[in-house]
């Protein structure tokens, strides 16, 4: 294992079957950023049984492997990271150009997690209402979708993610990190795709994880929300 480089960032992608994404964010991500600035993009699979893995190696990703699960797959990407920051990502969300240097010099101001603000790659206005609200610096206003930038510090000492939560994981860490540290939005955004939405039908999703989001805030636990999740959104 090399020596972390402080002023280096280690991107992680967590997949399960994102063949069809994977070659386009490594080459968006390697053109949206300089070189001096990356460490490492590492892509975490969760047991891909199309060609992910061999699509994200031959685009020149580093490969782990982890059991299924996006809070263990983000877990064990940080954990074999050698930047000491870390910056999340979903592998149909792509980030601005230059994305490398606001996360840096958010970092240099002590500014030690944040996020984008956040675009769907559609003209749908329900879908654009919604976004316009990820400027807002408020726990209500996330979701693993704007990306995450945080020092491995911070991260160590957070305890990471809920590998309880198979759902929701994103919203319940960022809410503890707003706990423990100042929450920065950066003012630029990342474009995540819009085809979930599609697929499931745009207020039929959003109404489902409004509902998710209110069972969380009145106590419900991981594997209530993920009973709720599998029985109105998976199927």
């Amino acid at each position: 294992m090399t020596r972390q480089d402080t002023s280096k960032i280690s991107i992680v992608v967590p997949v399960l079957n994102e063949a069809e994404c994977m070659g386009k964010i490594i080459d968006i991500l390697k053109e949206r950023s300089s070189p001096k600035n990356i460490q490492e993009i590492i892509v975490v699979d969760g047991g891909s049984t199309d060609n992910t893995v061999n699509v994200a190696l031959e685009a020149g990703a580093s490969v782990i492997h982890s059991p299924v699960g996006r809070a263990k797959q983000l877990n064990m990407g940080a954990k074999y990271a050698q930047g000491n920051i870390l910056y999340f990502l979903h592998a149909d969300t792509s980030p601005p150009y230059r994305f490398d240097e606001n996360i840096l010099n958010a970092i240099k101001k002590d500014n030690t997690v944040g996020c984008f603000q956040m675009k769907f790659d559609s003209d749908s206005r329900f879908l654009n209402f919604f976004a316009w609200f990820t400027r807002i610096n408020h726990i209500l206003c996330r979701g693993g979708d704007q990306s995450l930038f945080i020092t491995k510090n911070l991260f160590e000492k957070s305890g990471g993610f809920n590998e309880d939560y198979k759902v929701y994981e994103d919203n319940e860490y960022i809410s503890r990190l707003y706990k423990l540290s100042s929450f920065t939005i950066l003012p630029r955004h990342v474009k995540t795709s819009a085809r979930r939405y599609e697929e499931k039908g745009e207020i039929k999703l959003q109404y489902h994880f409004g509902v998710i989001h209110l069972k969380n805030y009145l106590g419900a636990g991981p594997e209530q929300l993920y009973d709720y999740y599998k029985r109105k959104i998976a199927l």
